[in-house]
């Protein structure tokens, strides 16, 4: 039996144990790295722009309805001013609703927007009488004017 340094032996166990290692570190590696970039995109941004366009689309119908009653009280001679609050933000980001024509007079939207997320409003009930147009933010208190001599 012989004991001490024995240079003849080549062991390799150390050097497969720490391949392994490697190896199995690396693939671990690379499936958090998938992991967390598919994270943000299905479980985080998805979810908060389905909720961005709802609110969107609530706040549309608001000013929609709003336009509509005040246009159908609208006096035949004179003005009518009213001032409405519509939420500030939308999941902590400012938006713009832009009131506009389609293609014909007769097509009119309520459109609220941020970046690309939409959401476009039918302006029922008066566009084929009056044409309704402008623009606002959340920001502040809002106003509907209606003037009978089209200023």
């Amino acid at each position: 039996m012989r004991s001490g340094h024995h240079p003849e032996e080549h062991t390799e166990a150390g050097v497969s144990n720490l391949i392994e290692y490697v190896i199995v570190s690396g693939v671990l590696i690379f499936l958090f790295v998938i992991v967390l970039l598919l994270v943000n995109t299905n479980i985080m941004q998805g979810p908060a722009e389905t909720l961005e366009y709802t609110a969107f689309t609530d706040i549309g119908n608001g000013v929609s309805t709003r336009i509509v009653d005040v246009y159908s009280i609208a006096p035949t001679n004179g003005n009518i001013t009213t001032v409405f609050d519509i939420p500030d933000d939308v999941a902590g980001q400012d938006y713009a609703v832009k009131i506009y024509s389609g293609t014909t007079a007769a097509d009119q939207y309520v459109m609220v927007y941020r970046g690309t997320i939409a959401s476009k409003i039918s302006l029922a009930g008066i566009s084929s009488t009056r044409n309704a147009t402008g623009n606002t933010t959340g920001q502040g208190m809002n106003r509907i004017s209606y003037d009978s001599g089209g200023v």
